[in-house]
């Protein structure tokens, strides 16, 4: 067995990559790559867990062991580090979210004759994998893939067409349905008998302006760093909760005794109810208004040390001028980054920044910018929420020495 054609590494996109630059799809560190192009498995080849693999988008990397896979998320964060010539400081091991425990997802559904496919695209494809089982959504979002399926089949649509946005909140799960309308009483009792026979906590149409609810027996809310946030429509929630629990933890840790801390990006308030608290007070600023309403509404009903500020970061930065009243700040931008507010911060006196990121690529560029203003990186630690996925996240520090 030659060893020119050992597997080393992953790639970014899932495929294994040899030394000389080949590469093979499914394949892991320690696999064998033959001159046919087949491929003999080594040690971290692992038998894929789901009948959907490879095929559905959901997944693209069940063919790793749970030690590869860690690996991956790891060198995936340390890599664009490496990339971008940052010195990393202290890199903990990667953080993987279990199994079944995806707490949020779009799915997609769409008649193909009398029947209904529901369930993820298959990678790179409009085509629908029709979901029979699935290892990374949470029980109480898969269950309901069977009844709504039912449901859809029973609309007479030929050509439906539908996006499912579910996420489970404090009262159960939440489910969005995109281009779907209901014309008549008995598809409306339909959608009616859905929501209470499965226990949904809310159920919203969106037939092209926007959500409208159908059933919400009561306020559906997320309880973020112990507080009860409003959870509207779409919503964001951090995937899973315990990647979120591990993202909050590193905040907290790395921001604590700042008596002043400034939350940019800070959609429902995750960090900013989890850093509020005897002693802090956090400025929380974000550009989407029910997010932003959502935050408000919940500071001032708990009472919390949070001030909820409408602000589109993009467009109109914190300044350095206003950025110096804080003693910390905390960035979670979307994925492209957010170069216009870190070089703002670049420039301020902040003595710590906390950067949470969805995206390595995009958070090493920022990075660069903050050590060219005098931070240093003195930690990271890589998160996996989105398991056997190729979507990488990640908690960061900068400091001022």
């Amino acid at each position: 067995m030659s060893e020119a054609g050992l597997i080393v590494r992953v790639a970014a996109k899932g495929e294994g990559a040899t030394a000389d630059g080949r590469y093979a799809t499914l394949a892991a560190p320690g696999d064998v790559l033959q001159a046919d192009g087949s491929l003999v498995f080594g040690p971290n080849h692992a038998e894929p867990e789901c009948r959907h693999f490879p095929a559905c988008g959901g997944c693209q990397l069940q063919h790793l062991t749970e030690a590869a896979l860690g690996e991956y998320v790891f060198d995936r964060v340390v890599g664009a580090a490496k990339g971008q010539g940052l010195e990393t400081g202290e890199v903990a091991s990667a953080h993987l979210s279990p199994p079944r425990s995806r707490r949020r997802a779009t799915l997609h559904a769409q008649a193909i004759g009398k029947r209904v496919v529901i369930g993820f695209r298959e990678q790179g494809s409009h085509k629908i994998v029709d979901m029979r089982e699935c290892h990374v959504l949470a029980p109480e979002i898969f269950a309901l893939i069977g009844p709504l399926r039912t449901l859809l089949e029973g609309w007479g649509d030929r050509k439906l067409a539908v996006d499912v946005e579910v996420a489970l909140a404090d009262q159960g799960v939440s489910v969005g349905l995109k281009g779907l309308s209901a014309e008549g009483l008995a598809k409306t009792e339909a959608l009616l008998d859905f929501a209470r026979d499965n226990g949904l906590a809310r159920l919203t149409m969106d037939s092209g302006y926007g959500p409208e609810g159908v059933w919400e027996p009561e306020p559906v809310t997320a309880t973020l760093g112990g507080t009860p946030v409003t959870l509207p429509p779409g919503g964001f929630l951090q995937a899973t909760r315990d990647g979120e629990a591990v993202l909050v933890g590193a905040a907290r840790e790395w921001l604590a005794g700042a008596v002043t801390v400034a939350d940019l990006f800070s959609g429902l308030g995750t960090f900013a109810f989890a850093l509020a608290g005897p002693g802090t007070k956090v400025l929380a600023a974000e550009a989407a208004r029910d997010a932003h309403m959502a935050c408000q509404g919940a500071a001032r009903m708990n009472g919390r040390p949070v001030h909820a500020l409408h602000r589109d970061l993009f467009r109109n930065p914190l300044r350095v001028e206003e950025l110096d009243r804080f003693a910390a700040v905390l960035i979670d931008p979307p994925r492209a980054g957010a170069q216009e507010q870190v070089d703002q911060i670049a420039q301020s006196k902040v003595g710590r920044v906390v950067y949470i990121s969805c995206n390595p690529a995009s958070w090493a560029r920022d990075a660069v910018r903050l050590i060219a203003g005098g931070y240093r990186l003195a930690e990271l630690r890589p998160v996996g929420q989105f398991r056997w996925s190729t979507h990488v996240e990640l908690a960061s520090l900068f400091v001022r020495d």
